[in-house]
């Protein structure tokens, strides 16, 4: 890591939702809203986004911790913006704030934690 790396850092991930963005098990029965599952994703994208610049080639974050509250809905076809701020950074453990919004409001809130780890020491497909 950088010694650049500290509380304060900021990342956005903007995305136009999609079909595959939808929560499968009640798309279904006809409803297309952006899932739970697509929100943190695209949280964790921000806060990678955040970080990335300032870790060694070497180097990856990886997520260890997520709390998010999803408070709102939004319809597939939508854009939501994602936005990350660093908040702690403990050695390699790094804690952020995130938020979603969509055109509308504030969807989702929460915090997620990541680790900085050597990309060596993670397993490689063969």
């Amino acid at each position: 890591m950088k010694e650049q790396l500290e509380v304060g850092l900021e990342g956005e991930w903007i995305i136009e939702t999609t079909q595959a963005m939808a929560a499968a098990h009640i798309a279904d029965e006809g409803f297309v809203v952006y899932s739970t599952p697509a929100m943190v994703g695209h949280m964790e994208r921000a806060c990678v986004e955040a970080v990335a610049p300032f870790l060694d080639d070497d180097e990856v974050s990886l997520g260890v911790r997520v709390e998010i509250s999803h408070i709102a809905g939004t319809r597939i076809g939508e854009t939501v913006r994602t936005a990350a701020k660093l908040v702690e950074v403990e050695g390699r453990r790094l804690t952020f704030t995130v938020e979603a919004h969509n055109e509308r409001e504030m969807i989702g809130e929460g915090r997620h934690q990541r680790v900085v780890v050597k990309r060596d020491r993670l397993p490689r497909r063969e």
